[in-house]
């Protein structure tokens, strides 16, 4: 058992404001020997030294801009004033702008103080110590463009940690015994074989886009109903003897009143991001939600794609939460029933279908050659002596021309 110190040992803690002391130091320094040697020239050195680090983070920023205009504006910034979040999330706003046209206007007032050649040395200095201090201020710090390219290239959004927890420790673990808890489940219910087709023998795992989560699906649509449980499976897990992991089955009902059983869930780490976006101190608000969602359906569509325990046993489902539709949930999860049922039913062939035979002749004939195709293969093993790979035309040839 580890005591208190040694559990602040080894705890990290936040970061503080030593860079920022640090950042200041020279600067004051500089600033003060300009004082001393140059006064009438510090405040258009100042204003050069800032636009110089200025101006090249905002052209980058335009760059950025450029790239969400044309690609990422209908799924990133949908729903919001766009260019009114676009701009600042470019780095086209907040304090770099800010700076670049304070510099603006000081190099404006500046007028004829200027430096002239043979003194840019105090110019470089102005440069290299101004820039740190830009830094560590936020002045010159990343976009949220770029931080969010950073996180989404090295798998660091709250939503890639969550979709691989929901994989590790509930999908790889409940989804290779999801055939047999079916077919215990009908072993045991008197189900009609035509409203429990292929696609419903499926982990359908609904992905609503505002993690908005019903816990009970007939609250959410009329035409849903729930039926009862799959045997539960239990695992040894975490010190946790027999932890039982369970799955519902439930009752779609159809535009012709049919019935339809499927099992079906929604992925319960979008209560995490939905909380937090209820909490202020989460620093989670509604548009970083929408994006962590999105982020989540795909790399859990990436997951699962190259998982060999849970292929062919899942379906993920994205909803869209701006349908009026009352019915909306029922005809989703029946749309991708019938998906699923129409791409099976064209993979898998009919075991009773007859198909002709390749070979053509009388009846004795076909049911020899089919009975022995119909063997199961076995070497055969020559006694006669190997051939020469040219045939008696290459010989003659060969002949002839050596003659």
């Amino acid at each position: 058992m580890q005591c208190p110190r040694e559990q602040d040992a080894l705890i990290p803690q936040p970061r503080g404001n030593l860079p920022k002391l640090c950042a200041a130091v020279p600067v004051a320094v500089t600033i003060g020997y300009m004082l001393l040697f140059s006064p009438e020239k510090l405040l258009g050195w100042i204003a050069i030294a800032v636009l110089m680090l200025t101006v090249g983070p905002l052209l980058h920023g335009l760059c950025l801009l450029a790239e969400e205009l044309i690609y990422h504006s209908n799924t990133r910034y949908r729903g919001q004033g766009m260019l009114s979040h676009m701009l600042p999330a470019c780095g086209l706003g907040g304090k770099t702008l800010l700076a670049a046209g304070v510099a603006s206007l000081m190099l404006y007032l500046a007028g004829h103080h200027l430096p002239h050649k043979g003194n840019t040395w105090e110019l470089l200095v102005l440069v290299f110590v101004l820039y740190p201090l830009l830094k560590v201020s936020g002045v010159l710090g990343p976009s949220e463009v770029e931080v969010s390219d950073i996180c989404e290239g090295r798998k660091k959004n709250v939503a890639h940690g969550l979709a691989w927890s929901f994989y590790l420790g509930y999908l790889r673990l409940v989804l290779p015994h999801l055939e047999q808890s079916i077919a215990a489940f009908r072993a045991t219910h008197q189900l009609n074989n035509t409203s429990w087709g292929r696609g419903s023998r499926k982990l359908l795992i609904l992905i609503p886009l505002n993690a908005n989560i019903s816990h009970k699906l007939e609250d959410e649509d009329e035409n849903i109903q729930f039926y009862d449980n799959l045997p539960n499976n239990e695992i040894d897990r975490a010190g946790v003897r027999g932890r039982v992991y369970k799955h519902s089955v439930y009752r779609i009902m159809d535009e012709n009143r049919k019935v339809h059983e499927c099992v079906v869930e929604y992925a319960t780490p979008l209560l995490t991001l939905y909380n937090m976006s209820q909490e202020s101190s989460a620093g989670f608000g509604e548009p970083e939600r929408r994006q962590q969602v999105l982020l989540f359906f795909r790399t859990l569509q990436d997951i699962l794609e190259h998982s060999l325990e849970c292929r062919n046993r899942y379906k993920l489902i994205l909803l869209n939460d701006e349908q009026d539709d009352p019915h909306f949930l029922s005809k989703a999860i029946l749309r991708h029933l019938e998906q699923q049922e129409r791409e099976e039913f064209c993979l898998t062939p009919n075991p009773q279908e007859e198909r002709p035979h390749p070979f053509v002749g009388n009846a004795d004939t076909n049911n020899a050659d089919a009975d022995v195709m119909s063997r199961d293969p076995t070497l055969m093993i020559s006694l006669e002596q190997p051939q020469p790979l040219r045939g008696p035309m290459e010989d003659t040839y060969h002949v002839s021309k050596q003659r």
